[in-house]
């Protein structure tokens, strides 16, 4: 019987129990915020939205392995919404491998292999906050597009 496969049990006297929620689509607190993120990308020009500055700085000593594989591109400076959305953005700079001639190693995309999202290669330090004059993007500093080598050489 089709009934008894389900996974929604009823036992004393509660209500029946549908397995539904009564909350409604778009009204949770994470879809508000999606919501109100997305019309802030979506607003013309600066002044929409609160960011902060931050300072991405190698840690690692010149010889650390994981060099090797995320090539690292000195310090830059970047206008993001958290510490994280900073690392974010610096790797967006970066080539990604659906460019060129490459593989990814564990991801249909390269970017999380990018040294600015290891916490081991890279700290990132908070210079000022709550500014509405800057765009979100890189400030300062150069990102290198060549992080990626072809599997075939030239």
């Amino acid at each position: 019987m089709e009934s008894d496969m389900s996974n929604v049990s009823r036992t004393g006297k509660e209500e029946i129990n549908n397995a539904t929620s009564q909350t409604t689509f778009g009204k949770s607190v994470e879809s508000q915020a999606q919501i109100e993120d997305a019309a802030a990308q979506a607003s013309s020009g600066a002044g929409g939205e609160m960011l902060n500055i931050y300072r991405l700085v190698p840690i690692a000593a010149p010889d650390d392995p994981r060099w090797d594989n995320s090539p690292g591109h000195g310090t830059v400076v970047v206008a993001a919404r958290t510490p994280g959305d900073a690392r974010i953005v610096a790797a967006a700079r970066e080539l990604d491998f659906m460019e060129v001639d490459a593989a990814p190693a564990e991801d249909v995309t390269t970017v999380n292999a990018s040294a600015f999202r290891d916490d081991k290669l890279y700290t990132v330090i908070e210079i000022d906050r709550n500014r509405r004059d800057i765009t979100r993007g890189i400030l300062e500093g150069v990102v290198a597009v060549d992080t990626i080598r072809p599997v075939q050489p030239d």
